[in-house]
């Protein structure tokens, strides 16, 4: 990346997934990265997106090496608990909603609120993996309610928390990321391997995507080829 400089820092969020290690690999072979942190459910401190506690001393471990200018939320889940998405209405199960809120939207909720402040005050990017099903405009086929809904929820926390964040830094770069359909553990079960984009050329795409943005007081929501997505 060039927009940020020729020593920026960074953190991957999720960086035990095929995308988020994706993520690390690309920022290590970038001369312009002086530092990349990994943080996962792997690594110490460690973190569960259910545990508000651990988000806390996560980004407590990270701040004493901050402050960062590019921060990546690759967590998420489309398969919870052994159960894939809904596919009609009569599969609704109040407990399945709720964990794919508390893993897709209300934990990196949470991590916006203890990362975004370990980002230093110039151009500085803060990317979470969403998905194109959570644009409520671009839904064309149905199903896939609770995955739908609590992707379309992230994409709402993170045009109100742009708002409010670029009062306090204009330079500030807040942004939804459609991967597209990757090889991983999560895709395994609905696609097959030659309808996947590989991990490499898909995080190439967000990067670049990511480095043309503009900074302005709202989220932007985009895909690994830099094509716009409506929210």
């Amino acid at each position: 990346m060039h927009s940020l400089g020729s020593s920026y820092r960074a953190i991957v969020i999720g960086s035990s997934g095929t995308i988020g290690a994706g993520f690390v690999a690309a920022l290590r072979q970038d001369p312009n990265c002086a530092l990349v942190i990994e943080v996962s459910r792997h690594d110490m401190p460690g973190f569960a997106l259910e545990d508000e506690a651990s988000l806390v001393a996560a980004a407590s471990s990270c701040a004493t090496q901050g402050p960062f200018h590019l921060i990546v939320d690759a967590t998420g889940a489309l398969t919870i608990d052994g159960k894939g998405p809904e596919k009609h209405l009569g599969a609704l199960d109040a407990t399945r909603l709720q964990r794919s809120f508390q893993v897709n939207a209300i934990g990196p909720a949470l991590l916006l609120k203890y990362f975004l402040p370990l980002l230093a005050k110039e151009r500085v990017i803060y990317a979470k993996l969403s998905a194109r099903v959570g644009s409520i405009s671009d839904n064309s086929k149905g199903g896939w309610y609770g995955y739908r809904a609590s992707k379309a929820a992230i994409n709402m926390f993170l045009q109100t928390a742009a708002i409010e964040f670029a009062r306090k830094n204009p330079q500030a770069i807040l942004a939804a990321l459609q991967p597209g359909t990757v090889a991983s553990p999560l895709s395994q079960p609905f696609a097959t391997p030659d309808h996947c984009t590989p991990v490499g050329a898909s995080v190439a795409g967000l990067l670049q995507a990511l480095d043309a943005l503009a900074p302005k007081p709202s989220a932007h929501f985009v895909d690994f080829k830099g094509e716009s997505i409506g929210w």
